[in-house]
């Protein structure tokens, strides 16, 4: 079932409210370093890691935004079936169904395994 015209409006303001955070989140984090030079070893790299992560969320935002303009948000990269609303609701950024999305995860822990 495709979403309606008024889904796709809250989703697209559920994603551009997150990357409003994700960016001053990442201002705050900026200004912090730069106040903070002497922080450890640990927590520079703790901060960078945060960064690619963040980063990493921004692309997923960015990508479901552009779905959007396009047509073809809520729809799974994988199988092209349709993501379910509830999926959505708790991840809006979600590219994969959560059938895709568990085959990927087992997947990955295969290849971790070895």
């Amino acid at each position: 079932m495709a979403l309606t015209e008024a889904q796709m409006k809250k989703f697209r303001a559920i994603l551009e409210e997150r990357r409003q955070s994700l960016i001053t989140q990442a201002r705050k984090t900026l200004e912090s370093d730069e106040v903070d030079q002497a922080s450890s070893e640990y927590m520079q790299a703790f901060s960078f890691r945060l960064r690619g992560r963040e980063k990493f969320l921004m692309d997923k935002i960015e990508l479901a935004l552009r779905k959007i303009d396009d047509g073809t948000y809520g729809v799974c990269e994988e199988c092209e079936d349709t993501i379910a609303l509830k999926r959505l609701q708790a991840r809006p950024e979600a590219p994969l169904c959560i059938q895709c999305k568990e085959a990927q995860e087992k997947e990955e822990a295969v290849y971790a395994e070895e």
